[in-house]
């Protein structure tokens, strides 16, 4: 955990199967909502909404592969099905099932590092610690 309250690199990363595969240094996450207006004959604006899907889009920048990961062999464009963890203080927030969309990379040779990458999660879970 942090000390000051605050996340760092470590209490970010990406997972599979409970393997921490790659820490992340800061993400952007948005959550929308689709909703629906339910209208009735007669009345000038709509009775009620109904609540839709929710969308959790992520987006990452810079992310390190772990050592052990690149033993494996991991590969960015293949990942599939991972989850991003965040630990704060007080909570841990999962976004699960994810897949990338794009992924934007800078580096130098033999760098397992990844610039920016947007990820769509189909939930989102936070558990106390």
């Amino acid at each position: 955990m942090s000390i000051a309250g605050f996340p760092t690199s470590s209490d970010i990363y990406l997972e599979i199967n409970g393997t921490k595969v790659a820490v992340v240094q800061s993400y952007t996450a948005k959550a929308t909502k689709t909703s629906k207006v339910v209208e009735a004959f007669g009345e000038a604006e709509p009775v009620a909404t109904m609540p839709g899907q929710t969308s959790h889009v992520l987006e990452l920048s810079r992310l390190y592969a772990t050592d052990e990961a690149i033993r494996d062999g991991l590969d960015f464009y293949k990942l599939s099905g991972f989850s991003l963890v965040i630990c704060k203080p007080d909570r841990k927030i999962i976004y699960a099932d994810c897949q990338w969309s794009s992924i934007s990379e800078v580096g130098t040779l033999g760098d397992m590092v990844m610039e920016k990458v947007t990820i769509v999660a189909s939930r989102r879970i936070e558990t106390g610690v």
